[in-house]
């Protein structure tokens, strides 16, 4: 089973970045994170970051084909990246967006996900235990519906 992290615009930032916000672990500590426990979970964890919404489209048209699932944190691409969220859902696959932050208790703006309508589930709010949540409930729907 092969699971794509694909992280949007600014999250290279993270670690750095408003860290009473986001948190104070770094996006390599965070992918770290995940491809340890997608090791357990016996999950290929594969994780890319661009400030580019092209790249972001590239990578998953690329490779979802070899793909079972995605988790995405779209950055501010959540609120406005119609190109991003055709891109997810022309994949075919099952799509968990990820929010480090609340975005539903911050600005009203932020409150909107063009995202939110292709993906599977939302989880925002909760650091970077969002990510590792995720990871473990979209490997485990995959495992249930590959069941015979």
């Amino acid at each position: 089973m092969r699971i794509l992290v694909i992280h949007g615009p600014n999250l290279n930032l993270l670690g750095r970045r408003d860290t009473s916000i986001y948190g104070d672990k770094t996006l390599g500590e965070i992918d770290a994170l995940l491809k340890e426990q997608g090791r357990a979970l016996g999950v290929e964890v594969v994780t890319f970051q661009s400030n580019h919404e092209g790249a972001l489209i590239d990578f998953i048209q690329e490779h979802s084909g070899s793909a079972d699932g995605i988790i995405t944190n779209p950055g501010a691409l959540t609120h406005y990246g119609l190109s991003l969220r055709d891109a997810l859902l022309d994949s075919g696959l099952p799509v968990i967006e990820v929010h480090l932050s609340n975005i539903h208790g911050r600005e009203e703006w932020r409150s909107r996900s063009v995202i939110a309508a292709v993906a599977t589930g939302q989880i925002s709010g909760l650091g970077w235990r969002g990510y590792v949540a995720a990871l473990q409930v979209l490997t485990d729907r995959l495992k249930t519906d590959a069941s015979p």
